[in-house]
C-alpha cells in the first residue's frame, strides 16, 4: 500500500481537492505542523445524508495524518431557522430538538473520525457565540470588512439574484466567516473544509482572519459527488440517501451504490472508500459485464463503513440471493399496508406501500410489465389483490429488475 508523506499528498492522489486557498503555503503547513480542521454541519435533522459523506471522508484523512477534526454544529442557525433556497423557511427547532439531533449525528460522524486519542475530534456549537451577539457591535466590528459589490460576484449569490436574494442569505457569508474566526481564536483552527458549493463563504472567512490577525488561515473544498448527467448524487425515489438505517435501510443503501452508472465507478471508489489507489484503478478499468464486480465491491465497502461489516455481508447476501432467484428474504426492505376490505387494487397497494409515488406511475409500470407479485408479472392496470394472497404472511413485489419489497399486512 502506498505511503504518503502528508495529508495533502493523499488527498491529491484521490482527487479529493477541488479548490484550495494559498496552496503552496498550505502544503508547507501540513508537512511541518499538526493543525485543527473544521467542517460545519447544520443539525436541522436527526441524521446526515450523502451530501456530508465526502467532506467527512476528507476529515478522516486529516485525522489519520495527525490533525484534529472539529465538527461545528450550526445550533445557532438551526434555532432561528434558515432559508431553504426555495419559498419556505426551515422548521424552527427547540434547544431540545437540536441537542437530540447533535447526539444522533455524532454517532454517525464517529464512523469517520474518532472522539478519542491525542487528536480526538471535538464537536462545537456555534450557538455558543451567535446567540449572544449584539447586532450593532457585530456589524460595526466585522461588517466593515465585507464589500457588498465583491460579495455579489460570488457564485452562490449570482445564482439567486434572479429569484431574489434575501437579507438573511446575504448575511450568511458574514456569519460563516465569523464562525471560522471564532474557531481560529478559540481553538487555533487554521483550515475550513467543505463542499465546493461553499467556496465563496469559506474564502471570505479566510480573508477575515488574515485582515484581523495578519496570520494565515486556509480553506479547502472537495468535489461534489455527481452523476454522469451532472446532477448531484444521493437522491432516491424516497428522497435523500440518509446514513440513518431507519430512514434509508442498509439494503436500500447497498442497492443505491450497486446500481450507479458505469462511468461513476471511479469517482465513487476514490472518494467514498479507503481502497488503495492501485485497487481503485484496477476495479474502475473493468469493462462490460465485469464492471458489475467493481460495483459490488464499492457497494460492500461503503455499506461496511456506514452500517458495519456484519450488516454489509447480510445485505450483499440478500441481494445476491434475490438476483439469483433464491428464497432469501430476511433482509429485504419491508412495507406495511392496511386492508379496509377483503381485496384492494394493486395500484392502491403500490402507492400505500410507497413502492410507487402515484397511481399513474403504478398503472404505467403494470401496463409495461414492470410489476411482479410473487414472481407473477402483472399486465392489467386494474388488477386486484386479496387478503388470501398473503397466506404466508407477505407477498414479494418486484418493481423493474432491481427493486424488491416484502409487503405485509398491518
Amino acid at each position: 500500500m502506498q505511503e504518503y508523506e502528508n495529508v495533502y499528498q493523499e488527498l491529491k492522489s484521490r482527487d479529493l481537492i477541488k479548490q484550495i486557498a494559498f496552496e503552496e503555503d498550505f502544503k508547507k503547513l501540513v508537512s511541518n505542523e499538526k493543525i485543527s480542521v473544521y467542517l460545519g454541519i447544520d443539525p436541522t435533522a436527526d441524521s446526515i445524508h450523502i451530501g456530508h459523506f465526502v467532506p467527512l471522508m476528507l476529515m478522516s484523512y486529516f485525522q489519520k495524518h495527525g490533525h484534529r477534526p472539529i465538527i461545528l454544529m450550526g445550533g445557532g442557525t438551526a434555532l432561528i431557522g434558515d432559508p431553504s433556497g426555495k419559498t419556505d423557511m426551515r422548521k424552527m427547532l427547540t434547544v431540545e430538538d437540536i441537542q437530540n439531533n447533535v447526539e444522533k449525528i455524532k454517532a454517525q460522524i464517529s464512523k469517520f473520525v474518532s472522539f478519542e486519542g491525542d487528536n480526538a475530534a471535538i464537536i462545537v456549537n456555534n450557538a455558543d457565540w451567535i446567540l449572544s451577539l449584539n447586532y450593532m457591535d457585530f456589524i460595526r466590528t466585522y461588517g466593515i470588512h465585507f464589500n457588498v459589490n465583491h460579495m455579489l460576484q460570488a457564485e452562490c449569490f449570482k445564482q439567486r439574484m434572479e429569484r431574489g436574494l434575501t437579507f438573511f442569505e446575504l448575511n450568511y457569508m458574514l456569519m460563516q466567516s465569523y464562525d471560522y474566526l471564532k474557531l481560529y481564536e478559540n481553538y487555533n483552527c487554521k483550515l475550513e473544509i467543505g463542499g465546493d458549493d461553499q467556496w465563496s463563504n469559506m474564502i471570505a472567512g479566510v480573508e477575515l482572519i488574515r485582515k484581523l490577525h495578519k496570520e494565515d488561515g486556509f480553506c479547502l473544498t472537495c468535489p461534489l459527488l455527481l452523476k454522469a448527467d451532472g446532477k448531484k448524487m444521493g437522491k432516491t425515489e424516497k428522497g435523500a440517501l440518509w446514513l440513518d438505517p431507519e430512514k434509508t435501510t442498509p439494503y436500500e443503501f447497498y442497492q443505491y451504490w450497486r446500481n450507479i452508472g458505469d462511468t461513476e465507478v471511479n469517482q465513487v471508489l476514490r472518494m467514498l472508500t479507503y481502497l488503495p489507489m492501485d485497487k481503485v484503478t484496477e476495479l474502475s478499468s473493468l469493462e462490460g459485464e465485469q464492471i458489475n464486480e467493481a460495483k459490488k465491491v464499492l457497494a460492500f465497502e461503503i455499506t461496511k463503513l456506514i452500517h458495519g461489516e456484519d450488516e454489509a455481508i447480510k445485505v450483499q447476501e440478500t441481494a445476491e440471493s434475490l438476483f439469483g432467484n433464491k428464497d432469501n428474504i430476511e433482509n429485504m426492505p419491508q412495507a406495511q399496508i392496511e386492508f379496509a376490505d377483503e381485496e384492494m387494487l394493486v395500484i392502491d397497494m403500490l402507492v400505500n406501500a410507497k413502492i410507487t409515488a402515484s397511481k399513474s406511475e403504478a398503472k404505467t409500470l403494470i401496463s409495461q410489465g414492470g410489476i411482479s407479485i410473487d414472481d407473477e408479472k402483472l399486465t392489467e392496470p386494474f388488477s386486484k389483490i386479496s387478503k388470501n394472497d398473503f397466506s404466508k404472511g407477505y407477498v414479494i413485489v418486484k418493481k423493474g429488475k432491481k427493486v424488491f419489497v416484502k409487503v405485509i399486512i398491518k
